[in-house]
């Protein structure tokens, strides 16, 4: 099970009949660094592991690949707003079975979608 842990800006990750999770993505204080996430929210994890983050305050999405210590910003990171390469506190994400990603952004009231292929 992954979740965002959005008050410590860090995703964990709990194995079946672990007694504590792991951090795979944030943990590194609150802030806009590479290795960093502020208030993250919805997460999305795919078949190689590769953990993708709505990192809300931040105003971007990031992927963390399995065992990284640091993301890259794969949309928005263009500070908040309404123009399409702007994202304005997004709190989800899904994946379609084509590959596009679909972010709720939660600011602009509304879905947009992005191929990131």
């Amino acid at each position: 099970v992954y979740a965002s842990d959005n008050e410590n800006h860090r995703v964990m990750k709990w194995e079946e009949g672990a007694k504590q999770g792991i951090v795979v993505a944030g943990g590194q204080g609150e802030g806009n660094s590479l290795p960093q996430l502020n208030c993250p929210q919805g997460v999305v994890v795919d078949q190689l592991g590769t953990v993708y983050v709505a990192d809300c305050r931040n105003h971007r999405i990031m992927r963390w690949p399995k065992g990284a210590t640091q993301g890259s910003v794969i949309v928005g990171g263009n500070s908040y707003g309404a123009q399409s390469n702007q994202l304005y506190y997004p709190i989800g994400l899904s994946f379609d079975r084509h590959g596009n990603l679909y972010v709720v952004n939660f600011g602009n009231d509304r879905v947009q979608k992005f191929n990131i292929v």
